[in-house]
């Protein structure tokens, strides 16, 4: 009896050191499944590469790298597409007060308007699949509004909304949408908001903290105690994509369970947690002294 043919997967954002090159490796890994990795640029896939994973340029910015990229899958695979991961994404760590409206906007086409362009133009592929998948990689961020996140938060909180939205408009026509609510998983995201540099306003109320407010300049080290492997992150999550009937939404990632839970409680039960996770208690004692 010959094997059953692989569904073919393909993830955005799979740039060495995120979570989309982590999923590419652990669906690769299965055997089960064709996987395509992309990338804005083409350097940036080498672990995928090295694995055998096949890649395609990819900005999901980009309306005319969309359609390329949408030629090219049709011309890999016959135009048949089984899952489809948003998963490229950015943070920006600034005050909500201090916000770069042009920086926050940047952030909103990536982490939000990105899964529509994406899943638009990726869809006649998708609907010539039996049981395809559209799986939006959200984070724990949507329900929980960590100081100096604001941005990023508000992102995934509206991107979550947008895939609950898609889930209830999508499944008539047989594709079933899931949102990835991702806890803390080690990756460079964390690297990647350091290197954007962002910048207190001169005439900003958090200058008070001498130096500058920890989570903006250091974020990396704040936000990472304690995160789970992004390998084993990944296992879970194709594991669970991989059920006959997956949840809509899929928990995983550390404090993942936590949060879940935790957002049936009153609003501010977790206040001070999270001021102290974060650092933004030094405010609180600047202003004291």
């Amino acid at each position: 009896m010959p094997s059953p043919a692989k569904k073919i997967v393909l993830i955005t954002g799979c740039s060495d050191g995120g979570l989309g090159s982590a999923l590419a490796l652990a669906f690769h890994r299965t055997g089960r499944y064709r996987v395509i990795a992309t990338a804005r640029s083409l350097s940036r896939l080498n672990d995928t590469r090295a694995a055998g994973i096949e890649e395609l340029q990819l900005d999901v910015l980009d309306p005319t790298s969309i359609s390329t990229c949408a030629r090219h899958i049709e011309a890999l695979t016959g135009g048949k597409l089984d899952i489809l991961v948003n998963n490229a994404g950015a943070g920006y760590n600034i005050p909500v007060i201090d916000i770069d409206l042009d920086e926050a906007r940047k952030v909103f086409d990536l982490n939000v308007w990105s899964l529509s362009t994406v899943s638009r133009a990726l869809l006649p592929f998708l609907l010539r699949s039996q049981g395809s998948k559209i799986v939006n990689n959200i984070s724990i961020a949507a329900y929980v509004s960590s100081p100096v996140q604001g941005v990023y938060n508000a992102s995934k909180a509206a991107a979550n909304a947008l895939t609950e939205t898609m889930r209830l408009e999508l499944k008539p026509f047989g594709i079933n949408t899931i949102a990835l609510m991702t806890g803390g998983v080690e990756s460079n995201i964390a690297k990647n908001v350091e290197a954007k540099g962002a910048e207190l306003p001169e005439d900003s109320i958090y200058r008070v903290v001498p130096g500058g407010l920890t989570n903006m300049k250091d974020g990396g080290a704040v936000n990472t105690v304690g995160q789970m492997d992004a390998s084993i992150w990944a296992s879970q999550v194709v594991e669970d994509l991989s059920k006959r009937n997956p949840p809509h939404q899929i928990w995983r990632g550390s404090n993942a369970t936590l949060v879940r839970y935790g957002s049936l409680l009153p609003v501010g039960t977790f206040d001070s947690t999270l001021v102290k996770r974060t650092q933004f208690d030094e405010v609180e004692k600047a202003l004291a002294k």
